[in-house]
């Protein structure tokens, strides 16, 4: 089979599995795309519907290792998993505070450094709040660079996400190829590459 046909069934073929393996996160962007555009739908209100508890629970201090370390040691204490987040040590009051994120729960953590008490609120969101969770979730703050994805949940989505990123791309070039194969269906395909490129444009433009 010469190249260019072995192409055109390959690349036909790797676009529409593509596309099936890239449908949900499509679409949970999507949604959740919706849900950050909308704030006022009474679905997309996930915040005011957020469940809040704390409890306290003695701890032992680690003497040993960095702040991201203790924080560490102190979520294993304490049994709770997910990105470390915003670490704050006040010496003159005798606390250690830090905050700790997942898609679905928010905690933070506060350590009384005297009496090695440490009290804990947890913030639980429903399911909308998951999907906006995981909408704008990276593990890191852009104004930290102290703080690294140590979450293994955070480093798997992440890099899902670098995929799923390449994986539009490729489908984006891929469907190109097709259109430019379809010669009669040129004129109506340049209009409407022409009015999104304006579009695009438009918003980059004005929004920036």
């Amino acid at each position: 089979m010469p190249f260019r046909k072995w192409f055109e069934v390959w690349n036909r073929k790797f676009h529409i599995y593509l596309g099936l393996y890239l449908l949900l996160f499509v679409w949970l962007f999507s949604v959740s795309g919706l849900i950050l555009n909308h704030p006022r739908w009474k679905f997309a209100q996930f915040w005011a519907q957020r469940e809040q508890t704390s409890y306290e629970k003695s701890v032992s201090l680690p003497t040993e290792g960095g702040d991201v370390a203790k924080a560490k040691d102190l979520m294993r204490q304490l049994d709770i998993t997910g990105e470390i987040q915003q670490i704050t040590v006040n010496p003159d009051q005798g606390q250690f505070t830090f905050g700790v994120i997942r898609p679905n729960i928010r905690h933070r953590v506060q350590v009384d450094l005297n009496t090695k008490q440490a009290t804990v609120n947890r913030i639980r969101v429903n399911t909308w709040g998951v999907m906006y969770a995981l909408h704008v979730v990276s593990g890191v703050r852009m104004n930290n660079p102290e703080l690294k994805r140590d979450w293994l949940m955070t480093k798997i989505w992440s890099f899902s996400m670098d995929a799923v990123s390449v994986g539009v791309i490729v489908m984006v070039l891929s469907g190109l190829y097709m259109w430019f194969k379809l010669k009669p269906k040129w004129r109506l395909g340049l209009i409407v590459l022409g009015l999104g490129v304006l579009s695009c444009g438009f918003f980059f433009l004005g929004l920036g």
